[in-house]
């Protein structure tokens, strides 16, 4: 716990097999009280790896539903066990765990709701392997979306991030794509409401087992990126009122 506020990790898992152990063992148990994994369904032993290693919640879908409806089901567990402050770490290895206190020390102290790791902050991306077309276009689409939803990220995509049970309970989350923009949405609903976002400087690895998306998926998650961009714009004109941007309480 962290100042009596209970910490749950959620790792969103999908053919994780060959890098979970690595990413659990690097969790920093003193700080963190619950671990929840989700497998949306893998063709590897990756929920049978969870379990052997001890990870206390491991959640499985009979069918694939994506990204998206992989974190549904995870924030919901998190919240239904009494989670406080909440971070998203991939099970591939892409990101560190050994980031979790610093995001926990944020959200714990109140200085910001929300906190990303940034791969663009300190040139991470590029260090790390990001491929340069999905670079050219992270720095393109972030442009965009500072403009279109009127705030300032150094990057809206990356897969590490910390919420407080605030900002869980009161985003509709759950309105969301099941798809891969549901991180965008998710962000899009999180400025809609008036919480203030961190960040810090994540270092990345790009590596044969680490997930990632093909070029064809990339433009479509692109595409989708600048509609949620554009329907926030109408939506903070008050030309729009969609549901997804519906305060939960």
């Amino acid at each position: 716990m962290y100042k009596g506020k209970k910490v749950v990790v959620v790792l969103p898992a999908y053919n994780a097999a060959k890098t979970l152990e690595k990413t659990y063992q690097e969790i920093p148990f003193d700080l963190v009280d619950d671990v929840i994994l989700c497998d949306d369904h893998s063709r590897d032993n990756t929920a049978e790896l969870a379990r052997n290693l001890g990870i206390g919640h491991v959640l499985v879908h009979e069918q694939n539903t994506g990204y998206g409806g992989n974190q549904k089901t995870l924030y919901n567990k998190a919240l239904d066990i009494g989670g406080d402050i909440v971070i998203m770490l991939h099970p591939d290895y892409q990101y560190t765990p050994k980031l979790i206190p610093a995001m926990v020390n944020i959200i714990g102290e109140d200085l910001y709701p929300v906190v990303l790791g940034s791969r663009i902050l300190g040139m991470g991306a590029r260090r790390g392997g990001m491929p340069l077309y999905k670079y050219i276009a992270n720095r393109f689409l972030t442009f965009t979306q500072n403009t279109l939803v009127h705030y300032k990220l150094s990057e809206y995509h990356t897969g590490y991030r910390a919420f407080s049970r605030t900002v869980l309970e009161t985003i509709n989350f759950n309105q969301n794509s099941d798809d891969f923009v549901f991180d965008n949405e998710m962000l899009s609903q999180i400025i809609y409401a008036g919480f203030d976002i961190g960040e810090v400087t994540c270092p990345t690895k790009y590596f044969k087992e680490a997930s990632s998306i093909n070029f064809q998926r990339s433009m479509k998650y692109g595409l989708g990126v600048l509609r949620v961009s554009f329907f926030h714009f109408l939506q903070r004109l008050g030309l729009l009122k969609l549901a997804m941007y519906r305060r939960m309480k």
